[in-house]
């Protein structure tokens, strides 16, 4: 684990803490490293999650899809951030997503419990995970509003233009790269890619963007 020392570190998990904490804090939590290759499902919808998910390298998806097989992608993660915390927070709970590696990733399993339950060697610190835990389950939740307003819009250009100024507003800046391909773009937003792609055209046409492939130009 010392490898993906610094990646750990930069996580909101373990916002505050230092290095030497953090190295006596990943046996007491009872962590395990697993690799994961491109378009495996690192959990599947029905599974049950004991472990929250830490990306150390590489990146993965929230997918969920219906018994025909259309995809929508919840949210996307990388180094340094977690996926499944809010499912193992609530013991039983079953997921109604999956998770697939994007890319081969690289992953950190933390024993929920673990973290929960205070330990007496590890007290003094526990107490800033759980607050970094809240934080984050939080701004998770609050992530997945706004998709849910994108989504609302009633016309595919509707949906790029409010996660569009949503990216814009959120960065404080009008040139940015978003997360997603074009398919996964149009999975995102619930939209056919012919559709979205027709679309950007559209707008870029009309002077109100430019993007080459991940980047994107706001004309404002």
């Amino acid at each position: 684990m010392k490898d993906f020392l610094s990646i750990i570190r930069s996580s909101q998990l373990f916002s505050g803490i230092s290095e030497n904490e953090l190295t006596a804090m990943l046996s007491c939590l009872d962590t395990k490293k697993e690799d994961f290759p491109k378009n495996t499902f690192l959990l599947r919808v029905g599974d049950t999650a004991e472990s929250i998910g830490l990306v150390l390298s590489g990146s993965i998806l929230i997918i969920q899809e219906d018994i025909w097989g259309n995809r929508n992608i919840i949210s996307k993660a990388g180094p340094g951030q977690t996926f499944a915390a809010a499912y193992a927070c609530a013991p039983g709970s079953v997921l109604n997503v999956s998770v697939a590696a994007e890319t081969p990733v690289t992953v950190m399993f933390l024993n929920v419990k673990r973290i929960l339950n205070v330990c007496p060697s590890a007290c003094a610190h526990h107490s800033r995970i759980i607050r970094n835990l809240l934080g984050e389950l939080a701004e998770k939740n609050l992530r997945f509003g706004e998709k849910l307003i994108h989504m609302g819009q009633r016309t595919t250009r509707a949906k790029l233009m409010s996660y569009f100024s949503y990216e814009a507003q959120r960065l404080g800046k009008y040139e940015f790269d978003i997360p997603f391909s074009r398919q996964q773009l149009a999975d995102y937003l619930a939209v056919e890619r012919s559709g979205l792609s027709l679309e950007l055209g559209k707008m870029r046409t009309e002077g109100l963007l430019d993007f080459h492939k991940s980047h994107f130009v706001l004309k404002v």
